[in-house]
């Protein structure tokens, strides 16, 4: 994408850098694409039993859909519909924050379990085959905190929303990390817009400038292996 065709709230001094950098590994870029869509979609194929069980627990567990669909946002700013299986009663975005904190009671019984293992990412697989997302890339955000990004953070709308990242990995006990910020008396949105996602940012726009297809497989593999421990 050329930088005069971006949306003019990327258009910011501070992605400006990040998009010359991304300029000069486009190859790597379109590699990564092919590597995502083909991968994404033999995983998808190997993976249908365990999505058939997951479904079926779901269903036992609580009243509601399988599958969790919210508008979050990726590459040139444009909104999505993200795939998760759901871990949350029914109309849980609707009676409470849009991020959790570890003792949040809309959680179900069986989706504490299977956001512990990050089984609830699967059907995001989806979003990789549609060209939406990337295995590696900045969690995507609802357009509530993009829009508390400043200048630079801006530039990780440059790429496509990863399942997995640096941030995502040393922030894996994010719930424990916001339950501290709750019981100081703060409010979910204040923590996570004000100490969190800054924090998290930091990895996000270091991995941007760094960016190698090799990389990503590492990081893969470094996800991977937290998942098991």
């Amino acid at each position: 994408m050329k930088w005069e065709d971006l949306p003019e709230e990327m258009k910011t001094d501070g992605a400006r850098p990040y998009y010359d950098i991304l300029v000069k590994k486009r190859a790597s870029l379109i590699i990564k694409r092919i590597f995502d869509f083909v991968i994404s979609l033999l995983m998808l194929c190997l993976l249908s039993p365990v999505f058939l069980v997951l479904a079926i627990l779901i269903k036992l567990d609580s009243k509601g859909p399988v599958f969790y669909r919210q508008v979050r946002v990726t590459t040139g700013s444009r909104d999505f519909r993200i795939y998760k299986f759901r871990t949350m009663v029914q109309n849980a975005d609707k009676i409470g924050s849009l991020v959790t904190a570890g003792n949040d009671a809309r959680i179900t019984k069986i989706g504490s379990k299977i956001r512990k293992c990050r089984l609830d990412e699967l059907p995001q697989l989806l979003n990789v085959i549609k060209g939406e997302m990337s295995f590696v890339g900045t969690r995507p955000e609802v357009r509530k905190y993009v829009e508390a990004y400043d200048d630079e953070m801006r530039a990780t709308l440059l790429m496509p929303a990863g399942i997995t990242s640096l941030a995502s990995i040393n922030f894996k006990d994010e719930d424990v990390i916001m339950d501290r910020y709750l019981d100081q008396g703060m409010s979910a949105d204040t923590a996570y817009i004000k100490y969190v996602l800054p924090e998290k940012m930091k990895y996000n726009l270091e991995y941007m400038k760094t960016f190698s297809f090799w990389d990503d497989v590492k990081l893969m593999i470094k996800t991977f292996i937290k998942v098991l421990t």
